[in-house]
């Protein structure tokens, strides 16, 4: 692992999602996704788990610029205030595994024009 780099201000980005069905979603990142768990942890009576997911950085768009990008991959807004997009080595694969764990289609995958 690479040392720090001193001039970077943050070295991480973590996003907490609370859920009322812990299960359903860690069915749906664990195995729709196929991500292990870094780490797993009770406190009274309350679970948490970790998914380490490679890079991470932030994106904050004013509601024009969501509009926009909702209209380029699905054709309408449909987003809420919170976005997740995650690059996986093959689409087909990852569409099919997280379909069959509990996701919704909304639109099918596009090439946007910046090639994501």
């Amino acid at each position: 692992m690479a040392a720090p780099d001193p001039n970077q201000t943050v070295l991480e980005l973590r996003i907490a999602v609370t859920t009322a069905d812990f299960e359903r979603l860690v069915n749906f990142y664990c195995l729709g996704l196929g991500l292990e768990p870094a780490q797993f942890w009770e406190n009274d009576g309350g679970r948490a788990l970790l998914l380490e997911m490679g890079k991470a950085s932030l994106e904050i768009f004013d509601e024009a610029q969501a509009e926009a990008i909702d209209r380029i991959e699905v054709g309408q807004r449909v987003s809420g205030p919170v976005r997740f997009a995650l690059q996986v080595p093959d689409l087909e694969a990852a569409v099919a595994r997280l379909l069959a764990h509990g996701a919704t289609l909304v639109h099918a995958p596009v090439v946007t024009p910046w090639g994501d």
